[in-house]
């Protein structure tokens, strides 16, 4: 019975020196929320907060003013500062040996820090209407894999703007938006906005655009950056495209997201990289790569799961630390199966300052008729080598797929793009000198490389 190793994700965040090791199971699939900026809406006489999750909190809110002005937009309450502060993750995590757990960095908040924004703390303060956009100067989370394009609220003017103008406080704003077109058919809608403080020390970007051809191509797509006073710095960019594959002609969905954030009072930061890749006949690919720092500790993590649509699924994950002073340790196991049939394998190891390694292998094959061989050894003179009756636990399809991507990407599917005219085909290109020969000289490079 085919049913639950979870798969590919999460699990170690942090410096390894403060990991619990416990259990068999990782939980660690994409979690889909993503957090964003509220919006502040007056609907029968009282003042609306959009809250992250898209649902909606009456607040009234008194204020001395004309009607022409309205509360500046919120984020979130300051209980969600202290979870951005922790940078914790209870995430779902993989069919692995061993569950990790650890506390992770953050960056210490700090009065004027863009790390707790005024837009942190909902209150009630009256500005003049039509006004620039309010300050979005806040960092993107850890770990928490690719947003839906809703959780993004991408709304694009479909008006060229070029508008600038500076704020109450002396911080300066400025929005435009535009539209470029190509060849093929190629379009792309784009709005950008930006801001930065009275003097200097504090600035953010943002972009959104939208794109497409006559091939179908569709792409929806956000990128935002900025710092804060203190010198804490971040960048994050998500995509969204859909496209129809030349050799297939099945229709393809794939989103990806990258995220990185820097400390300016410390040598700490994280970077991630996120994948996802969805076909119209189930075949499904996710990853992520990641990295942190923490003054003396470094991690890294990678992991991936491929489904091909059938019932063959392959998930790996491998996750690594070091220290300056030379200790190293991590953690790493892949698993196959396919109709009740596979196998897992992995390894958990550890390397002294002084060079001592120690290491724990293990394996587990599966026959799809009830047995188990179960079988490794450590450095430490253990071992093990026996059959047992076991239920085999896998999952053949993902917990995300085809379908749920579709539901998610109504954005992405509305995109219009303009109408091709009679006769007009894409170029496309087939790589026309594929089927030449290699060079002498590529020949000698490829061999050079070899040897090195």
């Amino acid at each position: 019975m085919a049913a639950a190793t979870r798969g590919g994700g999460g699990g170690l965040t942090t410096p390894f020196g403060l990991l619990k090791l416990s259990g068999r199971d990782f939980d660690s699939s994409l979690p889909q929320h993503y957090y964003r900026n509220g919006n502040v809406e007056l609907k029968k006489n009282k003042w609306q907060f959009v809250s992250s999750s898209g649902g909606w909190e009456r607040i009234v809110v008194k204020c001395s003013c004309s009607d022409s002005v309205v509360p500046v937009p919120a984020n979130k309450s300051s209980k969600s500062v202290e979870k951005s502060k922790e940078w914790r993750r209870d995430g779902k995590g993989n069919s692995a040996k061993y569950r990790v757990q650890a506390s992770p960095i953050s960056f210490a908040p700090s009065p004027g820090s863009g790390f707790v924004s005024k837009q942190e703390k909902f209150f009630s303060r009256c500005t003049p209407r039509n006004t620039g956009p309010q300050s979005r100067d806040s960092p993107p989370k850890r770990d928490t894999g690719i947003a839906n394009e809703k959780d993004w609220g991408i709304s694009l003017l479909h008006e060229n703007v070029n508008e600038s103008g500076i704020n109450e406080d002396g911080s300066t704003w400025y929005r435009e938006s535009g539209e470029d077109d190509g060849e093929n058919g190629y379009r792309c809608r784009w709005t950008r906005m930006g801001g930065q403080s009275y003097d200097g020390t504090s600035e953010w970007k943002e972009t959104w655009w939208e794109k497409s051809d006559w091939t179908g191509y569709k792409e929806l797509g956000v990128e935002k950056s900025g710092r804060n006073t203190v010198g804490d710095s971040w960048w994050e960019t998500w995509r969204e495209v859909l496209h129809q594959d030349e050799w297939s002609n099945l229709a393809k969905i794939e989103r990806s997201a990258q995220k990185q954030a820097k400390s300016g009072t410390e040598n700490a930061g994280w970077y991630e990289n996120w994948w996802e890749k969805y076909d119209a006949k189930g075949w499904t690919e996710k990853g992520a790569h990641k990295y942190g720092r923490l003054n003396e500790q470094s991690w890294w993590e990678k992991w991936g799961e491929h489904y091909d649509g059938s019932g063959s699924v392959l998930k790996w994950t491998d996750k690594w630390a070091e220290t300056e002073l030379g200790t190293k340790w991590g953690d790493k196991w892949e698993e196959k199966f396919f109709a009740g049939i596979g196998s897992r394998h992995g390894e958990t190891w550890h390397v002294s300052p002084g060079g001592e390694r120690w290491s724990r292998t293990w394996g587990e094959e599966h026959f799809g008729n009830g047995k188990v061989h179960k079988y490794g050894k450590s450095t430490t003179g253990e071992s093990w080598d026996i059959v047992v009756d076991e239920e085999t636990y896998y999952e053949a399809e993902p917990h995300y797929g085809w379908a749920d991507v579709v539901g998610d990407s109504s954005q992405l599917l509305s995109i219009e793009p303009r109408e091709r005219p009679p006769g007009i085909y894409p170029n496309l290109d087939f790589g026309s000198n594929s089927s030449s020969p290699p060079s002498e000289d590529e020949d000698d490079d490829d061999d050079d490389d070899e040897t090195e």
